[in-house]
């Protein structure tokens, strides 16, 4: 038997060799940057961004789109309140409150009573651990639980045709909220939703006052005005622990403005002001959550013209006009247009600011778009995301750059160099009164700089001059 295997062993040493595999196939054709450019007119809802990812964009087996893959691979903003986390006990009692809210079941009439918007009108609710007859138990510490007026911000959130469902899915899902301080002065704390829809900021007692008087005249736009620029606001309420620590939270719940599969490149946070408008950071340090000001803008955003005349005219310019008319007649400054840009191309390109101040810097020109292009994808809605005012709308940012002798250019030289990009932008912060302190500050600044470039001055020529910014930052393609 032993001699049988010692054959066989020798006959498998001596047989000739296998032959070689196949060659593999030939890698599919290259996808090139004319097809590519004509593929990403209009943010469409199933192409791959690079053809590596073309595998990762196929339809899932349950039939459903899946997700984007710069938005599944894509840095979350914030830092996730997990257990152990200092805020942790606070984001239970908040989802905890708001699920006790939304949960309750009220007939809605878009036709309020002048009550549902006193100030007074608010809800406290006890939370204790072992729960009472409209609470139920939990984990957390004892707290209470106030809904200021209620019955307003159901109803904006039935305008705003938000599902309640959804939205306690959003805010009181498993998943963590994320928390991130806030770039600004205010010193507010926000807390973003995992799937980036909603957003709930930390307010000052001023800031709740500022929103309740103004509740009615918001309501009155609201309803007036489908396609508003300003904050949309779902709902106001407050934490207040028990015992010992008798700390107040007071936060606001509002749509985020960046809900997108697609990443935000560049934001920018735009006043119309000069003084101490911008952030003086080092190209290297700027990144994808960096909020840069107005003079780190080196944009002019053209809005295609065919979209520019059926759209734009139409309801953009009107709504900013009524939009600041709004904030206006009710002593609102200190807001600003939040940009956020989207950059379909980003292989090669460079979203310097530095280089805005330099005329001489070499430009590559990139291609223009065809109008056989663009009116391929305007007119085929499979091709491209749900687009509304502020959303999803495609333009060009043509490339500007300032003078060196020139400090305060607030939109440079065009220099004749597009990319094709998707905008996001809104108005926001717009919970500052012209007070007393506002006027000082005003009354000081006023001295040391000219008044025309600081932003607090009088509701009335801050409205003005936002708006007169803004059409420049945006205009008519040519």
């Amino acid at each position: 038997m032993y001699k049988g295997l010692r054959l066989a062993k020798a006959h498998l040493h001596h047989q000739s060799p296998s032959p070689p595999p196949p060659p593999p196939p030939p890698p599919p054709p290259p996808v090139t940057a004319s097809a590519r450019r004509r593929l990403h007119i209009f943010a469409p809802m199933s192409v791959a961004p690079a053809a590596d990812d073309a595998a990762s964009t196929s339809t899932s087996s349950s039939g459903e789109e899946p997700p984007h893959p710069t938005a599944r691979n894509r840095r979350k903003q914030g830092e996730a309140i997990a257990k152990g986390h200092k805020n942790y006990e606070l984001m239970l009692n908040l989802q905890l409150g708001i699920r006790h809210s939304v949960g309750k079941q009220h007939p809605v009439t878009l036709d309020l009573k002048a009550s549902a918007f006193n100030p007074k009108e608010k809800v406290w609710t006890r939370f204790p651990p072992e729960g009472t007859k409209y609470t139920p138990p939990h984990q957390s510490c004892d707290f209470r639980w106030k809904d200021y007026c209620p019955v307003v911000f159901r109803t904006l959130r039935k305008l705003f045709k938000v599902d309640a469902a959804d939205y306690m899915m959003s805010l009181c899902g498993n998943d963590a909220l994320r928390e991130f301080s806030s770039p600004g002065k205010s010193g507010s704390f926000f807390y973003l939703t995992n799937d980036d829809r909603y957003m709930i900021k930390t307010m000052k007692k001023s800031e709740v006052k500022v929103l309740l008087r103004m509740l009615p005249a918001y309501y009155n736009h609201v309803r007036a005005c489908e396609d508003m620029l300003v904050t949309k606001f779902f709902g106001l309420h407050c934490v207040k622990l028990t015992g010992a620590n008798q700390k107040k939270v007071r936060f606001v719940i509002m749509g985020n403005l960046f809900s997108s599969k697609y990443p935000i490149h560049r934001r920018f946070d735009l006043k119309g002001s000069s003084h101490g408008r911008m952030i003086g950071k080092p190209e290297a340090d700027i990144d994808e959550y960096t909020t840069l000001k107005d003079l780190d803008l080196n944009f002019i955003f053209r809005l295609q013209k065919s979209w520019f005349e059926d759209f734009q005219k139409c309801y953009s310019y009107r709504q900013v006009d009524r939009d600041c008319e709004f904030l206006e007649q009710e002593r609102i400054m200190d807001y600003s247009l939040l940009v956020g840009v989207h950059f379909r191309d980003t292989r090669d390109k460079h979203f310097t600011t530095e280089g805005a101040c330099d005329a001489d810097n070499s430009r590559h020109t990139t291609p223009r778009l065809s109008r056989d292009d663009i009116n391929k994808f305007i007119y085929d809605p499979n091709r491209w995301a749900p687009i509304r005012l502020g959303a999803n709308m495609p333009a060009r940012a043509e490339l500007t750059v300032r003078r060196s002798d020139c400090d305060f250019q607030q939109i440079g030289e065009p220099t004749g160099e597009f990319y094709d990009v998707v905008l996001y932008f809104g108005i926001i912060d717009i919970l500052q009164d012209y007070d007393i302190t506002k006027k000082l500050e005003h009354a000081y600044k006023s001295i040391q700089y000219d008044p025309t470039s600081i932003s607090a001055v009088d509701p009335k020529q801050y409205a003005k001059r936002f708006r007169d910014f803004i059409y420049k930052a945006f205009a008519e393609d040519i």
